[in-house]
């Protein structure tokens, strides 16, 4: 069976390493007799796979002792309620609007306290990011809100704003769900991260959370328990039956990870796949692509065909050449390539030479 380059957004492409170990091993994991599906989250296999996915997690991100690291459910729209239950206090938290993703982090959020717009970037159509100088915090801010990227508008965060250098002693909260493990994180820029696993970390039905130990007992009282990250953390994210065949697929990808260098390599690798694009995009007639160029995402590239009639023409042949999902998302318009970790340098070399050819045939 010949395997297609898949671009979808999410749930996206999986190492296919790590599909074919998954395979192996569905049937009697190890010995044991059981699938890891079938497994009690409570029995000594499932906590083996457990311990040792946090622990590959933990030296992959170079997370701090000071953090704790839970496997939750829900997804990253979820976590937009369940950050400002365990945060917020009821008071104030500030958002930065970058795109899509933001734009519902901060809607969520008003239902649990104060919401406010710290900057927005609408007004460019979320082709830029506003200057983080520009940013308005106010002083009673319990949390500042980002999406590290927005896998709608390709926006990228490539640094994290330090708020302590802009004078704001508060924690930032970071949406990384589209690009968790493509870069490394600067933790002393960070309070809490956040992000779904079906984009870069394993299949959907994970959700992780890293976050800073003194921000956590601060529920408020109607949080439900399940979501109390007290309550997570002190059951080692076990206080209900965890997403175990995710967590396990996950601790797969994490070794994958491992193998392959780690964050650092994975980081090099992104830049060269996201560089490829990019440059053919610029130097194109036919295609566009509208994001400055100091926020591209790495991991999500839209594009647009100048000429928009000839979209499904586009579509269709992509389909024929084994390059999947390229429909850009139902907001936007246009095509959208999501190049994540999993997605090898061949697939964007063979998405660039279906583009050129496909630029040759429509002159």
């Amino acid at each position: 069976m010949s395997r297609a380059f898949n671009f979808s957004a999410g749930p996206a492409v999986m190492p296919e390493a790590v599909l074919q170990q998954a395979a192996a091993e569905m049937l009697d994991w190890h010995g044991s007799g059981m699938s890891v599906m079938e497994m009690s989250h409570r029995g000594k296999e499932f906590i083996s796979i457990y311990e040792q996915a946090e622990a590959d997690l933990r030296e992959l991100l170079a997370v701090p002792a000071h953090f704790r690291i839970l496997f939750m459910q829900g997804g990253g729209l979820a976590e937009n309620a369940i950050v400002p239950l365990n945060l917020s206090q009821g008071g104030a938290m500030d958002f930065v609007l970058t795109g899509s993703w933001s734009q519902k982090s901060h809607k969520e959020a008003g239902k649990y306290g104060v919401a406010r717009v710290a900057a927005s970037s609408q007004t460019d159509g979320f082709t830029t990011l506003p200057t983080p100088a520009t940013w308005q915090i106010g002083a009673d801010s319990r949390y500042v809100h980002i999406c590290g990227n927005e896998t709608i508008h390709g926006v990228e965060f490539h640094e994290l704003p330090d708020l302590k250098a802009l004078g704001c002693d508060v924690p930032l909260v970071v949406d990384f769900s589209s690009h968790v493990a493509s870069r490394p994180v600067d933790w002393s820029r960070v309070g809490l991260a956040f992000g779904g696993a079906q984009k870069n970390l394993g299949p959907a039905g994970l959700t992780l959370v890293i976050v800073r130990e003194d921000l956590i007992g601060h529920a408020l009282p109607h949080c439900p328990s399940a979501f109390d990250y007290k309550l997570v953390a002190d059951n080692q994210s076990m206080y209900n039956t965890p997403p175990t065949y995710s967590i396990y697929i996950a601790g797969l990808v994490f070794q994958w990870l491992k193998k392959n260098g780690g964050i650092a390599a994975m980081e090099q690798r992104n830049i060269a796949k996201a560089q490829l694009l990019y440059d053919f995009l610029d130097s194109s007639s036919l295609y566009v692509n509208k994001v400055s160029k100091d926020c591209r995402s790495r991991m999500n590239v839209p594009f647009y065909l100048r000429d928009e009639s000839r979209n499904e023409a586009f579509l269709a042949g992509a389909k024929a050449a084994n390059l999947l999902q390229l429909k850009g998302h139902k907001s936007v318009g246009g095509m959208r390539a999501s190049i994540y970790n999993a997605m090898p340098l061949e697939g964007v070399q063979a998405l660039v030479a279906y583009m050129r050819e496909f630029e040759k045939t429509q002159a």
